[in-house]
């Protein structure tokens, strides 16, 4: 599959500087420009120059279409009613890549009011040099359309279990809902569920009530804790043990072995109890491909969060772009299958130095938390690299999991006001405990 050298632009009158500003820069680059207007600035409708680009694009005209309007939101809409057009909106050079290798994106769509010309033209650059190669990604893009003369998807029929799926998934990103309740909880008080909203295609959140911020010590600590069982040795009987404490508690995940995924996830199903399992674990020394790999089996066996251990040799390295490609492997699945991704750094291994960067490569990869520790290695969780780690990664809407030694309520009590915002643990029952003992005394 060749790069595409002919490009169909377009903008409404929002979008006519930059149309002007990108044409002329992919004129000079070398590319065939086809201007289907607007020709200037005075007030159009965004979606006839829209489809004039998709148009162009499905007749073959032209290989691929670039149209601007003041959002981007409303001419993607417009291109995607043109049989054979792709449309993307694109916000990042992250999401215009994205768009190509993994959706074989044919037109993308760009908001002049929300990005500026330098900007705007590094997205184009990346979108054009990026192409879908990878067979999951094509097998998944065929699927948009129906080639194959049936009745394609308007027809299709979801069958119970596809159903109990998905009201299983609402509920995860949900919660439970109060009845007749005016002040309910809001997506603030759970940024997690918040990120899947826009994930999801939320453009905006609304929060009426009070915002917990990382520090705040948690009504209700069980939902900040993965109870966690990752001994070699554990046994189906611990499994199913682990699982029905976890419904007992409401923890907010089981942190198990991949062999177990399965299982938890058919004991789990229909709770607000999370299937979280490790990849790369303990070492991470194993190459970014076997890590991905790893986790698409996990998400396919019912996993909704990933906890994988970075390179650290590959780190201590300076090697910092296989690090990057590492950890992006495994976030590209985990976004791909509808689960969070969390990278390990092993703490207790790097220096302060290691850590930031680890922590950046996991802030540039898009991951949504760094944690500590594997338990496995010469030391666990500490309050100052907690610290130190959401420091960097705050800022992104990432979050931090302290993992590693949380014995206890003032432990687990420490890592949350250091900003840690889920906790990993073995001890979890003893820790809910004594905190409701220590709420009950106080």
């Amino acid at each position: 599959m060749s790069r595409p050298r002919s490009v169909a632009i377009g903008a409404d009158h929002g979008g006519y500087d930059l149309k002007e500003v990108l044409a002329a820069h992919l004129q000079a680059t070398g590319y065939q420009v086809r201007d289907v207007g607007t020709s200037s600035r005075e007030a159009v409708d965004y979606p006839v120059y829209a489809r004039a680009v998709a148009e162009a694009v499905a007749s073959g005209s032209a290989e691929v279409g670039i149209m601007i309007d003041g959002a981007g939101i409303g001419s993607c809409m417009a291109a995607n009613k043109v049989p054979g057009v792709r449309a993307a909106l694109a916000y990042d050079v992250s999401s215009a890549r994205n768009s190509r290798e993994h959706n074989n994106a044919n037109v993308l769509t760009l908001g002049a009011g929300l990005i500026g010309a330098a900007l705007a033209t590094q997205i184009v650059d990346a979108w054009l040099a990026t192409e879908c190669t990878e067979p999951r990604h094509l097998n998944r893009v065929a699927m948009f359309a129906d080639d194959s003369g049936g009745t394609g998807l308007s027809e299709l029929t979801l069958s119970d279990q596809d159903i109990e799926r998905v009201v299983g998934r609402l509920h995860e990103i949900l919660g439970p809902v109060p009845v007749g309740e005016p002040n309910g909880a809001s997506v603030s008080d759970d940024p997690e569920a918040a990120r899947e909203f826009v994930r999801l295609g939320a453009t905006g959140l609304t929060s009426v009530a009070p915002v917990q911020r990382p520090g705040d010590i948690p009504g209700d600590l069980a939902r900040y804790i993965d109870h966690t069982l990752l001994k070699p040795a554990a046994t189906e009987e611990q499994i199913r043990k682990l699982c029905a404490e976890a419904l007992e508690f409401n923890f907010r995940s089981v942190c198990i072995n991949p062999t177990w995924v399965a299982l938890a996830a058919s004991l789990l199903r229909g709770s607000d109890v999370l299937t979280c399992t490790v990849v790369g674990f303990p070492l991470g020394a194993t190459e970014p491909a076997i890590k991905a790999m790893e986790a698409r089996r996990a998400i396919r066996n019912g996993a909704r969060e990933i906890d994988m251990v970075l390179n650290i040799g590959a780190l201590k390295s300076g090697d910092d772009d296989l690090v990057l490609r590492d950890i992006r492997a495994v976030v590209e699945d985990c976004v791909d299958g509808g689960a969070v991704c969390k990278v390990i750094l092993e703490t207790a291994l790097l220096t302060d130095d290691e850590k930031r960067r680890a922590s950046e490569l996991a802030r540039q990869a898009r991951a949504h938390f760094v944690k500590t520790s594997t338990g496995f290695s010469t030391g666990g969780a500490t309050v100052s690299d907690v610290a130190l780690m959401a420091e960097v990664v705050r800022g992104a809407g990432m979050e931090v999991k302290a993992s590693g030694g949380i014995s206890s309520y003032d432990d687990a009590k420490a890592m949350i006001e250091a900003g840690a915002t889920r906790l990993g643990a073995s001890a979890s029952i003893g820790i809910v405990r004594e905190a409701k003992a220590t709420s009950v005394s106080a």
